[in-house]
C-alpha cells in the first residue's frame, strides 16, 4: 500500500468556520500574536492567555468537520495514510482520520506549566471541561495552560512528521501558506520521485525546484479534484 503524508493548515478548517490567524480580519487582527501565543505573553498575562483559548476550545462545538477533512480520511481506504497537521482543532479526528500528526498542539488538551510536554501532566478535556481557570493545576501542582506550541517554543513531533514525510510516496499540502517553519521545510524531506500536490485557491510561493501539481481550489472541491486525479494516475 502506497504512503500518502497531508500537511494540512488553516485554509481547510476556515472552510469549518474557523477564524484563520493570519488573513486579513483573523485572529491577528484582534490580538497581538505574542500576547496570545508566546510563553513571554503568558507569563505577562496568564489569565488572557488562558481565556482565549477557552473561547477557541469552545468554538469548536459549533463547527463540524467539512468535506475536506472527510476526503483526508476516506484516503485510508486506498492509502497508508498520516496527517501532519498544523491546526490545533480536532477535525481530522472528528472526521475518521486514525493516524493524525499535531505540530502545534491540541486545543482540547491542557498541560503543565513548568513542563508543558511531560506526558504524566497532559490531560484531555471533555467538552464540559473547556472552560480552565485560574487555579486549576496540573499533577504537578503547576497552572493548567493550553497544550499549544507557542512561537518561541520546540515543536516536539516535528522528528515524527519527518520521518513519515522520509517514506511519502505522495505528498498532499492543503491550505497552508507554506510561511510557518518547522513545518514548511517538510517539503525538503519529501523523495525527489513523490507525488506532490498543493491544494489552495491562491498562489502559493514554494521555493523548490521540484514538479508540484496546484490545485487552486478550496480544501474540500481541491480534495474532491485530488481523489479524481489520484485514481486517473
Amino acid at each position: 500500500m502506497k504512503k500518502l503524508v497531508i500537511l494540512s493548515g488553516a485554509g481547510i478548517s476556515a472552510e469549518s468556520g474557523i477564524s484563520t490567524f493570519r488573513d486579513a480580519g483573523g485572529l491577528w487582527d484582534k490580538y497581538p500574536v505574542m500576547q496570545v501565543a508566546s510563553i513571554e505573553g503568558y507569563e505577562a498575562d496568564p489569565e488572557l492567555v488562558i481565556n482565549f483559548y477557552n473561547e477557541r476550545r469552545k468554538q469548536l462545538l459549533d463547527v463540524k468537520p467539512n468535506q475536506g477533512h472527510v476526503l483526508c480520511a476516506e484516503l485510508e481506504k486506498y492509502f497508508d495514510v498520516t496527517v501532519v497537521t498544523q491546526n490545533v482543532d480536532n477535525l481530522h479526528e472528528r472526521a475518521g482520520s486514525h493516524n493524525i500528526i499535531h505540530l502545534h498542539g491540541e486545543l482540547t488538551k491542557v498541560c503543565s506549566s513548568y513542563n508543558p510536554n511531560n506526558p504524566k501532566y497532559i490531560k484531555e478535556l471533555k467538552p464540559e471541561e473547556f472552560e480552565v481557570k485560574m487555579g486549576d493545576k496540573a499533577g504537578d501542582g503547576s497552572q493548567l495552560r493550553p497544550f499549544i506550541v507557542w512561537f518561541g517554543e520546540d515543536v516536539p513531533r516535528i522528528a515524527d512528521a519527518a520521518y513519515e514525510a522520509e517514506k511519502a510516496d505522495i505528498f498532499v499540502i492543503i491550505g497552508t501558506s507554506m510561511n510557518v517553519y518547522p513545518a514548511a521545510g517538510l517539503l525538503n524531506y519529501v523523495p525527489y520521485n513523490a507525488e506532490v500536490y498543493l491544494i489552495d485557491p491562491k498562489d502559493v510561493y514554494i521555493d523548490t525546484e521540484r514538479k508540484i501539481t496546484h490545485i487552486k481550489k478550496g480544501a474540500s472541491e481541491g480534495m474532491k479534484e485530488l481523489m479524481r486525479l489520484i485514481a486517473e494516475g
